[in-house]
């Protein structure tokens, strides 16, 4: 007889989430959140809810490459126990290939059926260091009046920290752009984040004209193609701001290259990109090596934005909190889950489980 943590069904659903505004990085945008629902139905009848939020601008996942992903999944998921969940996730690695977004997908509504059973929030289940984070908001890429129109809003929001999207390829746009947000914005800490769109040279070239206007960044975010760790390694060396890793941080083996080359100074975690698994690897990694944490994400709607807050917070330690996009989000097809208010996103109140559900 199946005991009744055993996973009885994998279901999959489209989840098509229009945008108030495209968001825009420096490999391109999207106006639509084209991501999917994945529920596990146990055998008790708990269910567990998970997201997959493919971005192809960022590393070519989409939705159809996930969701592909995820049927190739099915008989690897169905029958096994969510008490195994690691044992499972780790099978999964053979059944799906490399597609980060359906296995976080899958990760994640393990862990929410495991712990809903168990009628603990995700937060403790990390770990319980905190019940509350900090994040930033996201001027994603376009003009300058835009720019700075886009800076006083998210300040009107209560929200102090302003990332920008940057590299579009003329470094006297972005340059202008960014002394346009820090003329509206004179005290919010500026986060720049390049999506791979800089040169080394290009990138400290940036820098010192910023410099010369006595604009210092908070931190300088993945400024060069994800392979060029000579280049993150330069910039880090010669432009006298932190620098995180993103998109050259896809997974724990290439974290700790990072660590052992010191080319980076923080690393962005991203769930949805290497899953959870992996993203507690590379947290651990990280830690050890004494570079410092960021928690961010895709175009995310509250469900997966609020497991990256639960294993934030819930792991504790984070200097930099990027999980903004369900804010840009014109509707949403869920209830429940982490709340913003202004910057501050709350956790305490979510009893089980990440907390999101379908809505009716």
């Amino acid at each position: 007889m199946a005991a009744p943590t055993t996973i009885r069904t994998l279901d999959v659903a489209v989840m098509d989430i229009a945008l108030r505004e495209p968001f825009g990085i420096a490999g391109g945008s999207a106006d639509l959140a084209r991501n999917l629902l994945v529920t596990l139905e146990l055998v008790d009848g708990t269910r567990g809810y998970g997201e997959a939020a493919p971005f192809a601008p960022f590393n070519g996942e989409t939705q159809e490459l996930a969701g592909a992903a995820l049927d190739a999944a099915r008989s690897t998921v169905e029958g096994a126990d969510v008490r195994e969940w690691r044992r499972v996730a780790l099978a999964l690695r053979g059944a799906m290939g490399p597609v980060g977004s359906a296995r976080c997908a899958l990760e994640t509504a393990m862990l929410d059926a495991l712990t809903r059973r168990a009628a603990m929030p995700l937060w403790a289940y990390f770990g319980g260091a905190g019940t509350a984070l900090e994040t930033d908001m996201t001027i994603t890429t376009g003009g300058v009046a835009e720019a700075e129109a886009a800076a006083r809003a998210i300040l009107a929001r209560g929200i102090n920290t302003i990332k920008v999207k940057i590299g579009s390829g003329d470094i006297a746009l972005d340059l202008e752009r960014i002394s346009a947000i820090r003329a509206a914005a004179p005290d919010a800490p500026l986060i720049l984040d390049g999506n791979c769109g800089y040169s080394a040279d290009g990138a400290l070239q940036l820098l010192a004209l910023l410099h010369a206007r006595a604009i210092t960044p908070a931190l300088l975010e993945q400024p060069v193609p994800k392979d060029d760790i000579a280049g993150l390694r330069q910039v880090l060396q010669w432009g006298s701001v932190p620098v995180a890793a993103d998109e050259s941080a896809a997974g724990a083996p290439e974290v700790l290259r990072l660590a052992n080359e010191r080319a980076a100074n923080v690393i962005n975690i991203k769930l949805m990109k290497s899953g959870i698994v992996e993203a507690l690897d590379i947290a651990a990694i990280a830690r050890t090596a004494g570079m410092g944490l960021m928690i961010g994400g895709m175009v995310e709607s509250i469900l997966a934005m609020s497991v990256s807050a639960c294993f934030a917070a819930g792991l504790g330690g984070f200097s930099f909190v990027d999980l903004d996009t369900p804010l840009f989000m014109a509707e949403t097809p869920l209830t429940g889950g982490m709340r913003y208010d202004g910057a501050r996103i709350s956790l305490e109140h979510i009893e089980a489980g990440h907390g999101v559900t379908p809505k009716a």
